[in-house]
């Protein structure tokens, strides 16, 4: 069952050991991995943390384009959300990492992103008495890449949400704040607007399947995604289908950040031909325009918008 707690930064348990006279770390491996998740010292420079692109009060996403890595560098791609990844079969936009434990570390090493070699990584933690007793504690072991991705993912596990308006109205705990526009985007989602074709289960990611949408022409659109890990034709501009759980947060939107709002969003996929000239291999679904309507954009808009998780609303 999904769970819409996470943790707030830095509730490790520091309790003294008498015996040593040494502060040791007891806690669990989510509190462990949430305190590596927002610490620096994982980047080469010591400037970068995994939550200095997955920006917790965006629901662990960026709200820009691109994210900034070490000595300012600008990534390839928009950073997705890291909530709600429990259960995907696949990580990345292109789907190159296919546990979660294997999506925790790639960023570390990456050089526009943290720039660590995981080997210096273990040994930084390893030196520090903090991280050492805490990996100590809790695993019985010294810091190792296997137990650093455990943790780092672990912690990732408990950022799952299920408290949307959307999800009380599904479960009849509370009708009242579904509003009319929002049954008729519902409506609009499952059926004309062609939207549940691709994101359809639990957290609406369509079980990580990989989708061309129009947004490669091989000019200034030219990241070809998939093609690039699978070496198939098919994947040509395919990126994997992301959830929409909190989608109003996590703005922009696409692989390349590309929209600035769910509305643009929307307004691509009715006329994709209007925002993007010579699309290549676009999926068969968007060949013919939607013709929706404008009170159906806002009833579909509004549809996305109850999605939302309550902890996000309380903030605003």
């Amino acid at each position: 069952m999904k769970s819409s707690h996470f943790l707030i930064p830095g509730f490790l348990l520091l309790i003294a050991c008498s015996n040593t006279k040494q502060e040791k770390i007891f806690g669990t491996e989510a509190q462990l991995g949430e305190s590596l998740f927002f610490d620096p010292m994982l980047s080469r420079d010591s400037t970068i943390s995994c939550a200095s692109c997955h920006k917790p009060e965006f629901a662990f996403a960026d709200n820009t384009p691109v994210s900034i890595g070490v000595y300012h560098q600008k990534g390839g791609r928009n950073t997705p959300s890291a909530m709600n990844q429990t259960n995907r079969n696949a990580y990345f936009w292109d789907g190159r990492a296919e546990t979660l434990e294997e999506q925790a570390l790639g960023p570390i090493e990456n050089p526009v992103e943290m720039d660590l070699p995981i080997s210096i990584a273990v040994r930084r933690l390893a030196q520090s008495e903090k991280y050492r007793n805490a990996f100590y504690s809790i695993y019985g072991k010294q810091p190792s890449p296997e137990l650093l991705a455990k943790a780092i993912a672990a912690y990732e596990k408990t950022l799952e949400t299920n408290n949307s308006v959307f999800d009380n109205y599904m479960n009849g705990n509370d009708t009242t704040l579904f509003s009319e526009s929002a049954k008729r985007g519902l409506n609009l989602f499952n059926g004309k607007a062609k939207c549940f074709d691709c994101h359809f289960g639990v957290d609406f990611t369509g079980n990580d399947q990989y989708k061309n949408i129009g947004l490669y022409n091989g000019k200034e659109l030219n990241d070809k995604g998939r093609i690039v890990i699978s070496g198939k034709e098919k994947d040509l501009g395919s990126f994997k289908t992301p959830g929409l759980r909190n989608i109003a947060m996590t703005a922009p939107y696409m692989h390349n950040g590309m929209f600035k709002t769910l509305m643009e969003v929307i307004e691509h996929y009715d006329q994709p031909d209007k925002f993007v000239k010579g699309a290549i291999n676009r999926d068969t679904l968007m060949n013919k325009p939607l013709g929706l309507t404008a009170t159906e954009k806002k009833d579909l808009e509004n549809f996305m918008l109850s999605l939302t998780d309550a902890q996000f609303l309380k903030k605003k």
